[in-house]
């Protein structure tokens, strides 16, 4: 009974992750009364060297957070027309920021004024994915691994260059991390 409960846990798990795969989100964007996200979201690409237009984007929105302490701003949820677009997206973002070390992508790049603030763009994960990356990401700093990253809503980890990636499937795995 208790095998059963966990497997469909875990394909819960998989269908919400699954909703997910044509979008991304955007974090630490400043909040403006006006704003017109579609409008930052094409003004990001475009930085980044991706052209998303008006009609690549089926919805966009800012999503509530999770601990109303924090001073960062609501993050951005944009769904995507393809899976292929989002990954693209995301290429572009990473390259961009390899290509600027010193001038990553930030608020500047939008027309902020202020000091600059880095701007994040990722998968958008489910809130299991989420924390199990939160939890992947510490244990991997407390064990000395190089490498934690998301592909297709798959949390891995790699110790070093020559080593074998782990994929992170649940807190269990997370545990037997050495």
């Amino acid at each position: 009974m208790k095998k059963n409960i966990s497997n469909l846990t875990m394909r819960i798990c998989q269908l919400e992750q699954q909703s997910r795969s044509n979008n991304v989100e955007i974090q630490c964007v400043p909040e403006n009364n006006r704003e017109n996200l579609i409008h930052v979201v094409t003004n990001i690409s475009k930085v980044v060297g991706c052209n998303v237009e008006d009609k690549d984007i089926i919805n966009c929105t800012r999503v509530a957070k999770l601990d109303n302490k924090n001073s960062r701003p609501r993050s951005i949820v944009v769904q995507l027309a393809s899976t292929r677009l989002r990954d693209q997206l995301l290429a572009s973002t990473l390259s961009y920021n390899r290509q600027n070390p010193h001038n990553k992508l930030n608020n500047s790049h939008l027309g902020y004024a202020g000091p600059k603030t880095p701007i994040f763009i990722a998968e958008h994960l489910s809130p299991s994915n989420k924390s199990l990356h939160a939890a992947a990401r510490l244990k991997a700093r407390e064990k000395g691994y190089r490498y934690v990253w998301v592909r297709n809503g798959r949390i891995y980890v790699r110790q070093n260059e020559n080593a074998d990636k782990i994929l992170i499937k649940n807190m269990s795995t997370v545990q037997s991390m050495v």
